[in-house]
This record gives structure tokens, sequence and C-alpha cells, in this order.
């Protein structure tokens, strides 16, 4: 299991052309099949990393805000939807994100919110959700920066023995 930035960085940088190739491979796929093979490794593999020792989602990733997420975090810090909008929101014709990287509301790797925290956030990395072979874009942008999907997608390669003939 690797959980070091630098050397999951190091090794996604290596690995570029290869998962290029992989992901061509998971195209061809059975999508559902592959979803089940990645819930049963997130099951597995999500559970051994600690994400407050890495913290780089929170530090890394623009999150898009629905307004009645923006309402329910401006309650709960007792702020006017008018101040929290211009405190921490960037917004565009028809969305919101946070306008800060790392996020606002990290404090020491841990959320501050956590209880009140975004969808987006909450769903990190999205690997037990269904579709995994239709957000193959997203989970290779993210797969140098996440433990949890780097070590998933490895171990996916193992599991789908013949990929890479």
């Amino acid at each position: 299991m690797v959980t070091s930035l630098s050397e999951i960085e190091f090794l996604a940088a290596q690995k570029e052309i290869e998962n290029q190739s992989f992901q061509q491979f998971l195209k061809e796929e059975n999508g559902e099949d592959v979803d089940k093979i990645v819930l049963q490794l997130n099951e597995e593999i999500a559970p051994q990393i600690d994400c407050t020792a890495c913290g780089n989602c929170c530090k890394t990733l623009m999150i898009n805000v629905a307004n009645e997420e923006a309402e329910v975090l401006s309650t709960h810090l007792k702020l006017t939807r008018e101040i929290f909008d211009e405190q921490y929101l960037e917004k565009g014709r028809s969305l919101m994100v946070i306008n800060k990287m790392p996020c606002h509301f990290l404090e020491k790797n841990k959320c501050t919110v956590y209880d009140h925290r975004f969808a987006g956030c909450r769903e990190f990395p999205g690997l037990h959700l269904p579709g995994f072979t239709n957000r193959l874009f997203t989970i290779f942008m993210h797969y140098n920066r996440c433990p949890i999907i780097f070590n998933v997608v490895e171990e996916l390669k193992v599991e789908l023995v013949g990929w890479n003939t």
C-alpha cells in the first residue's frame, strides 16, 4: 500500500502511458462488473488509509456548492448568507464553488465543519458510486493526489488479469 503523496505523484508520472492503456481497456469492460470489483477494493483499502494524515483532497479540489448546502453551513456558522457567500464562495452563472484552496474549513488536515460538509466532500473519492467506467477522466485526474484512488486503481489492474496483454 502506497500512502506517501510524493511517492504516489512520482509513480503516477511513471505510469501515465500505462494508465492511458488501462483506461481504454476499462471502457470496453462490463461497467457493472468493474463497479463490483472497485466497490470491494474500496471497502478493503479505504479503511487502511487515514485521510487526516493526508487531507490532500481538501487542499487541492474545487468543490461545487449547492444553494441548500450554503444555507445549511451559513446557518451552522451563524453567518448571514450574504456574509457567508462573500467570505467563502466564488459564484458563476449557474454554480458556486469554494473560493480558496486549501479549503477554508481545513485545519490540521481535519474538516472543522465535518457534519455540515458539502456533498462533493462527502462523496470523494467516489469509489462507492456506480459508473466507475463512466468517470475515468475524473478518477485519473485524482489518481496522483489521493492514496485511496491510487491504491484501488493499482489493485484493479491486478484483479483484471490480462488487461495489459
